[in-house]
């Protein structure tokens, strides 16, 4: 990795450190800078978990991605600098979907020299931590969202966040990925016709204390206590959001837009 190009990036313009300190404004850098999107996916273009390819997409062609990219590319960020970095094989919604939702998130549990505790670190989740948090029951408040970890009664850990609307979580053992269960679960998830990030496309990108997403043609804003959405009307529309709010210039989405417009109507109809 040339981390000098992933730090300047992410706008990290100090020199890194391996401590916490360091750890919460780099996890903080990279998640207000690099948004989360599956546009790829949509594209019938192929991903992988290598951290090689991540690091050519986000840094030297100033994309964005998933968490099997992202936090690939952040904890080989992390590695680098001197942390202590352990590939987590996450479920997401586990509690609704059982094992088949095992390594369908990458996260991270994160260590420094300064200190014996593990830290979750995570920038490929949507954008809702906006930083690490130790590896401990307890609540935070990253706005708009509330989240925080939870110990389950089968020794799993779970992250929950809840921005008004319900909680969303995923359950991880704090213990090294199977990287070839991550690699399956990385495929399947963007081959499978009923895979999410093959139906809808996603995009998401926060500030300090705002959260936006784009699913398919709903826009939607997000700040603690208040939400504001609109719906996209044309593949123009589309690819001037992408690169406007998001910072994807990725004008070959507009092949998607009939794909995506039906996926709308199956959703909302008319």
């Amino acid at each position: 990795m040339n981390l000098s190009s992933y730090l300047a990036r992410i706008g990290f313009r100090r020199a890194p450190r391996p401590n916490i300190a360091t750890l919460r404004m780099l996890q903080r850098a990279h998640t207000l800078t690099v948004p989360f999107e599956n546009l790829d996916v949509q594209l019938g273009r192929p991903l992988t978990t290598d951290v090689e390819r991540a690091y050519e997409k986000i840094v030297l062609r100033r994309r964005g991605g998933w968490c099997y990219e992202q936090n690939g590319l952040f904890g080989w960020a992390l590695a680098e600098i001197g942390f202590e970095v352990t590939r987590v094989a996450a479920a997401v919604m586990r509690t609704e979907r059982g094992d088949d939702s095992e390594a369908n998130h990458l996260a991270l549990l994160v260590r420094s020299p300064d200190t014996d505790d593990a830290w979750l670190a995570d920038v490929g989740f949507g954008g809702s931590l906006l930083e690490p948090i130790r590896l401990e029951e307890r609540a935070h408040r990253h706005d708009p969202f509330r989240l925080g970890l939870r110990r389950l009664d089968d020794g799993h850990w779970q992250f929950w966040e809840d921005a008004g609307d319900g909680e969303f979580s995923y359950d991880f053992c704090p213990e090294p990925a199977s990287e070839s269960a991550l690699a399956r679960r990385c495929e399947y998830l963007q081959s499978d016709p009923g895979s999410a990030f093959v139906l809808n496309l996603v995009a998401q990108v926060r500030t300090p204390r705002r959260h936006t997403t784009l699913r398919g043609r709903v826009l939607t804003h997000r700040e603690a206590g208040a939400e504001r959405a609109s719906t996209l009307r044309s593949p123009d529309q589309l690819v001037q959001t992408l690169a406007g709010v998001f910072g994807l210039d990725v004008p070959e989405v507009a092949e998607c837009w009939p794909k995506i417009r039906e996926r709308h109507l199956q959703l909302f109809g008319e």
